[in-house]
């Protein structure tokens, strides 16, 4: 049974973060910005590997992106909808996935509990929740459960196991009416996945061939961070692909996501559905992500702390407050739809790509 909370007013994500310092374990400190430096290399926890600088880099590139100011435009009602793969939703964001949760978190929820919360709360607020997966089976049984009950809105992510073991979880995909399914492929890297059975690692172009002919669903790849991965996913049959260097926690020394992005972009954009996550903190961050070419954007480590702070009212307001800055953004910068954002409303370190 999964703990619910009343409030009669609403929360803030101020309150949201507040509430979430008593809860958190001790790795992660529910930071104003979730910028890697307090956790920096802390795992388990929420840190990155190594040095722990590769979610501190994802985090800092952004802010070398700078914004185009235009307001000499026509006023028209700001849109802030996308479509992916024949849904509609309501902002360019997607939940990211988390697994290991009561580990890296706190004990306040296990993974099955999470990804419930997650999935509920993403859905009422019109976008998706990218679920976890885990050595435990009960985790992506739940998580495609829970994405039944909410209509099919959510996208269960399956490590790279072996063919025989991604073959039983996709039949759990099928039966959760998802409008997608993802394979974190970069998940091959993380240490406590390495040698547990069933074994977990990379893919070759026939393997996830092999993978992808599985379902009907289109197959999106989670941690691409070149254009000649980008290349092969893309020949292997994948709909979409996720920039992501899986928050710096698989491979130290990894540029950030913000960094490879448009040269990906370049190649494949108009060939597949590119999202992009690391590092990304709020709606100006999202509109730079946008402008360089991505679809959406992911993000994982807030939603974590939006939930246990909130619970489903903690997903409201993480999602609020993106909102309101994207809007703004939009506004300033002279768009009216997601789909007027493009580069010229960037400059890459004050000076224009």
């Amino acid at each position: 049974m999964i703990r619910k909370e009343t409030r009669r007013d609403k929360m803030n994500i101020q309150e949201v973060l507040e509430a979430s310092k008593g809860i958190m374990g001790p790795f992660c400190k529910s930071c104003p910005v979730c910028n890697g430096l307090a956790c920096r290399n802390q795992m388990p926890g929420p840190g990155a590997k190594g040095s722990g600088l590769g979610a501190i880099r994802n985090y800092e590139q952004w802010q070398k992106i700078f914004l185009c100011m235009d307001t000499i435009t026509q006023k028209k009602q700001l849109d802030t909808k996308i479509q992916l793969f024949g849904s509609t939703f309501e902002l360019p964001i997607f939940a990211g996935p988390v697994g290991g949760v009561k580990l890296h978190y706190g004990e306040r929820y296990q993974d099955w509990e999470y990804n419930q919360i997650l999935v509920n709360g993403c859905a009422r607020e019109k976008i998706a929740a990218f679920t976890g997966d885990g050595t435990d089976p009960h985790v992506m049984e739940a998580a495609t459960r829970a994405i039944l009950e909410m209509g099919g809105v959510g996208i269960p992510t399956v490590k790279p196991w072996d063919f025989d073991t991604v073959k039983e979880k996709m039949k759990l995909v099928e039966q959760s009416g998802a409008f997608a399914v993802a394979m974190d492929i970069d998940a091959a890297g993380l240490p406590f996945l390495k040698n547990n059975i069933p074994p977990a690692g990379s893919k070759s172009v026939e393997e996830l061939a092999q993978i992808i002919q599985l379902t009907q669903k289109p197959f999106i790849l989670k941690g691409i961070m070149t254009v000649q991965g980008a290349q092969k996913a893309l020949e292997a049959g994948a709909k979409a692909i996720v920039v992501s260097n899986h928050g710096g926690r698989v491979l130290d020394s990894c540029p950030a996501t913000a960094s490879v992005l448009s040269e990906i972009v370049d190649v494949v954009g108009d060939q597949m559905k590119i999202l992009v996550d690391g590092g990304i903190r709020n709606g100006l961050d999202i509109f730079k992500a946008l402008a360089m070419g991505a679809d959406a954007v992911m993000i994982a480590r807030p939603f974590v702390n939006a939930v246990y702070g909130g619970q489903e009212e903690g997903v409201t307001a993480l999602l609020s407050k993106y909102k309101e800055e994207l809007t703004d953004t939009m506004l300033m910068c002279g768009a009216t739809s997601i789909k007027d954002i493009n580069r010229t409303m960037i400059r890459f370190g004050g000076v224009k790509e």
